[in-house]
């Protein structure tokens, strides 16, 4: 795979020490667990003896201050607050002196434990693949000062207590963590640490204020949009306007005659203009002249693609799930095929892409905020003729990603490769993608359309025949041979062909679409229309059996199942079942993705032949709550994220060109538009799950059931054809 070959060596404890302590007393430590793709639960088979190395995941200083090194990028998601909450509960730290950094691209000390050898952040998995790492970082170097002080004191270790970072004995003798710095640093990685009693905690489960948001709020913290290098020069790329469009050829003579403008230079991807600011590098591309080629391209519209949608929608796909005989399960059925749509969705990060490279004598350094290091380095190393580890990334905030920053082809940072490559100027670049750059030529969520055939027989499901229709988001990435199977993408399919509804004659099939639009996962990735399709016919045939749709989604899942209680947690918190106003209605959904369960009721009314969603109710099951605070704030945010995705927002084509280019025509949900949310959290004691991206998949069909619920009218497809309720 291409991205094995992305690892560097890991620095010895004396030179890494060397180079970090400076003008203050520093202690590092560091660890790797070698666990499987699941971290194993409280109670459950540990996972491979760990091997605790001093490696940088750890800086405690002379002046008290603890700063973890987060090996995953903080985008908004509260990962950094995360990660700090389970070091310093082991570590018996101050929390007011507790701090982050980012972790350099060291695949060896900072992978993510369910990727392999590779160090990313997506699928979830920040916190689940940490949850045993860091607390035992945290708990060895307790450890470690422990006996520190027990060597100074001549006193047992079992008898010194720490708390709050500060060792004691009942002798009356005490140190602060930075008074025994010096000392400490020099024991012994313990090579097995004993970790915290789950009744013993006193900062997981609370509510700490994240370690971001000081900076976020007072405009101090750095994200790469922010970076300046001396000399630094900014470019923007002319891109071809449809899809696998190319150069012909091009006339730079007016934008070089720009104020500002230095350079010009073809690469890949486009023509690039770099100035010596943003501005002056974006009037140069607009004074460009180019012919573009598009023989490759496509050039279809909107239109065109979903007639070839629902063609091979009516045809034979490959199968991607089969239980008992569906179509026997249908014979008889008075049941229509009902059809589901959705387009592409942009990601539209608030920080557009962009970052920072500057070419070094063996390879280069890059600011940015990579959200998948291990590609990024090796794609960037091929780019310049050299090794991943002669890339040196700098991690920094970034704001928002939702899938764009993590993406196999590393697409901007290759861009920003090629330029600093094929400049006669040899100067940093910043690389800027405007959002106009980023809406109308990066990468989406794929249209997919499904087509379901099901019916009801005695109270149950008698039969589901299920299709699926999209562009693989894995195909052709390094991915491909652990997430494809006999041409099926497993990301196109999940949340149907995993369902975990007893449906015992059920049969899915799925056809892979060809073309140049490029596709990439979006917050939840396939689970963001899956989700949809399945609780929306579930709904329909519930009402069809003259079922309560809640008791109907429980009679087809296992009594006492984690499925089961967040449905009936959602409902009990709503008041499912309640009389609703004339011209309202409630809506239920649930959909497990990511390890997580989330049961959902919505509110909604119409208002003047407007729909209006008044109050999401959401139950969330996602193991033990780490951070109460972020985990409803992340579910608070994918309700947010997801509703105008519901109401409006499309990606479409017209002649292979994107429509759409900002916030005005994609537009994001308002304030106004906001509904009331109530987050309640499972107690549990599972280990944790994720919870970025969990929550945006039963909002979509809450809500149109809800709608139903209210008029009657079923909203299959997205976004929801506001049109039909007035």
């Amino acid at each position: 795979m291409l991205i094995q070959k992305s690892q560097t060596i890991a620095p010895s404890r004396r030179s890494f020490l060397k180079g970090a302590a400076l003008s203050t007393s520093v202690f590092v430590l560091g660890s790797f667990v070698p666990l499987g793709r699941f971290a194993a639960a409280e109670g459950e088979a540990a996972a491979p003896a760990a091997v605790f190395d001093p490696n940088m995941f750890l800086r405690i200083g002379s002046d008290d201050s603890v700063v973890v090194l987060c090996k995953h990028l903080e985008m908004g998601q509260g990962v950094s607050t995360g990660l700090a909450t389970l070091v310093a509960e082991e570590l018996d730290a101050d929390w007011s002196k507790v701090g982050f950094d980012f972790a350099p691209n060291n695949p060896k000390v900072y992978n993510n434990l369910f990727f392999g050898p590779y160090i990313g952040t997506g699928g979830s998995t920040s916190m689940a693949n940490s949850w045993t790492q860091m607390r035992q970082v945290g708990a060895a170097a307790r450890s470690m000062f422990v006996a520190a002080a027990a060597k100074q004191w001549n006193v047992p270790a079992s008898e010194i207590t720490v708390l709050n970072g500060v060792l004691a004995h009942a002798s009356g003798k005490s140190a602060r963590f930075g008074e025994l710095v010096e000392v400490a640093m020099q024991e012994a990685v313990p090579t097995a640490v004993a970790l915290k009693d789950p009744k013993d905690w006193k900062y997981i489960g609370q509510q700490l204020p994240r370690l971001d948001s000081k900076g976020k709020t007072t405009g101090t913290a750095v994200f790469a949009i922010d970076i300046r290098r001396p000399g630094m020069l900014t470019a923007v790329v002319a891109r071809p306007p449809q899809f696998g469009g190319s150069v012909g050829s091009f006339d730079d003579g007016a934008a070089r005659k720009v104020p500002g403008v230095v350079e010009v230079v073809e690469v890949p991807s486009g023509v690039a203009v770099l100035a010596k600011d943003s501005w002056a590098a974006m009037r140069g591309r607009e004074a460009l002249k180019i012919s573009w080629k598009a023989d490759k391209a496509e050039t279809r519209s909107t239109d065109a693609i979903v007639a070839e949608y629902r063609d091979l929608a009516k045809t034979p796909g490959l199968p991607a799930a089969k239980k008992g005989d569906a179509a026997a399960g249908l014979a008889g059925s008075d049941s229509a095929e009902a059809e589901f749509l959705f387009p592409y969705l942009a990601h539209a990060p608030m920080e557009p892409m962009n970052c920072v490279i500057e070419l070094t004598a063996d390879g280069a350094e890059i600011w940015a905020g990579s959200q998948f290091q291990s590609i990024d380095d090796y794609a960037v190393s091929q780019v310049l003729g050299t090794t991943p580890d002669k890339i040196k990334i700098h991690t920094l905030l970034s704001g928002g990603s939702f899938g764009r920053r993590a993406n196999a082809s590393a697409d901007w940072v290759v861009e920003a490769a090629q330029i600093a490559k094929a400049m006669k100027t040899k100067a940093p670049v910043h690389l800027l993608w405007t959002r106009e750059d980023d809406i109308k030529g990066g990468f989406y969520r794929p249209m997919a359309l499904h087509r379901v055939k099901a019916d009801v027989k005695d109270g149950r499901v008698s039969g589901w025949q299920h299709t699926i229709v999209s562009k693989s988001i894995i195909t052709g990435t390094p991915f491909e041979p652990m997430m494809v199977k006999e041409g099926v993408d497993a990301t196109t399919v999940e949340g149907v062909a995993d369902t975990p509804y007893a449906i015992e004659n059920f049969s899915v099939e799925v056809h892979n679409v060809k073309t140049a639009v490029p596709v990439l996962w979006w917050r939840s990735v396939g689970h963001s229309h899956t989700a949809h399709v399945m609780e929306t016919t579930m709904d329909e045939l519930a009402h069809k059996a003259g079922a309560d749709p809640l008791a109907f989604r429980l009679a087809h899942l296992k009594d006492g199942s984690r499925e089961a209680g967040v449905l009936k947690l959602a409902a009990e918190k709503a008041g499912w079942g309640k009389e609703m106003p004339k011209g309202s209605g409630q809506g239920i959904a649930f959909h497990h993705s990511f390890g997580s369960y989330v049961g959902m009721v919505s509110e909604v009314s119409m208002v003047d032949g407007t729909l209006k969603v008044d109050k999401v109710i959401a139950a969330v099951d996602c193991g033990i709550a780490i951070n109460p605070d972020v985990i409803r704030a992340q579910v608070e945010g994918a309700i947010g994220f997801a509703l105008s995705a519901v109401l409006r927002n499309r990606v479409t084509l017209a002649e292979g060109v994107v429509e759409q280019s900002n916030f005005d025509d994609y537009e994001p949900t308002r304030i106004k538009e906001m509904p009331a949310v109530e987050v309640h959290i499972v107690k549990s004691a599972e280990a944790p799950t994720g919870i970025g991206e969990p929550g945006l998949p039963p909002l979509a069909p809450s809500i149109g059931n809800a709608v139903f619920s209210a008029t009657g009218k079923r909203m299959r497809s997205l976004p929801f054809d506001l049109g039909a309720l007035a």
